[in-house]
């Protein structure tokens, strides 16, 4: 994440998706990403045998009642990284649709559906915009961390809310907005954590034009911090019930803020 603080440059200036579409393709291609490693088989066959160990924050295991019976659902993978959550989803017996912006990403899933025989069926497309899927598709939408690479995320609930059936559920995990209250360029090099940027924070905000070049030349992403209101206030504005949540903590070398906060947490909403 970089963090420059600088002049405001608009985020029409740039193409978003597109940006992170290339951002990802990288990561799922470079084999460096915690996020784009497939599952091994023998978790595709636990899976098979009822244990579903799949995540939606850095570490913590989803409790096995928030899939609840996954045998015979339309579930929803919602930008779920490349060859992991989403053939686990499948192996356990859920009919998987995987919705994810970058092309490798969808392509490690293919990998390990071809590796271990599942079925899922792959769509490329901005997670803003499911308008492709016909309303009350889908009984389950799992959606690990990745709203933060989106600029709108009440577009997000409202395309999930369209999709889900009444009473359907949406498993998502989202970063602590608070995460991005610092400059985290600057810790990794050793300083003490400060308070350095107003929430909600964007990676265009807060770098100048020509950090920008340089994070279109490196194919890096640009995030968004979002603030509780849209997070969780415009999840239950657009017609979910939050039946549950939880926090979960990182790594040390993933961040040091790990020391002091929990980087992230996961909601439990129904769809009414």
């Amino acid at each position: 994440m970089r963090g420059r603080l600088s002049r405001r440059l608009p985020t029409e200036t740039m193409d978003v998706t597109q940006q992170n579409r290339q951002a990802w393709n990288n990561q799922a291609t470079s084999g460096l990403s915690e996020w784009s490693r497939p599952v091994s088989g023998e978790m595709v066959e636990r899976a098979r045998q009822g244990m579903v160990e799949v995540i939606l924050t850095p570490n913590r295991i989803v409790p096995a009642h928030w899939l609840g019976e996954l045998k015979g659902q339309n579930v929803l993978g919602l930008a779920s990284a490349g060859g992991q959550q989403n053939p686990l989803l499948a192996a356990a017996g859920a009919h998987l649709t995987s919705y994810d912006n970058a092309d490798e990403q969808l392509a490690l899933d293919r990998f390990v559906a071809e590796r271990e025989g599942l079925e899922i069926s792959l769509e490329r497309g901005d997670m803003q915009d499911l308008s492709r899927f016909n309303p009350s598709s889908f009984d389950l939408v799992f959606n690990p961390v990745s709203t933060i690479f989106v600029p709108d995320v009440s577009r997000v609930w409202s395309s999930v809310r369209r999709v889900l059936r009444p009473g359907g559920r949406l498993l998502t995990g989202v970063m602590n907005p608070a995460f991005y209250l610092f400059d985290h360029d600057a810790i990794e090099t050793g300083a003490e954590p400060t308070v350095r940027f107003p929430l909600p924070y964007s990676t265009l905000d807060h770098t100048d034009a020509s950090g920008i070049t340089a994070l279109i030349e490196a194919g890096e992403g640009i995030e968004f911090s979002h603030t509780l209101g849209s997070l969780i206030g415009d999840l239950l504005r657009s017609g979910f019930i939050l039946r549950d949540f939880y926090e979960d903590g990182w790594s040390d070398e993933a961040t040091p803020l790990n020391r002091f906060m929990k980087p992230s947490f996961a909601m439990l909403a129904e769809a009414v």
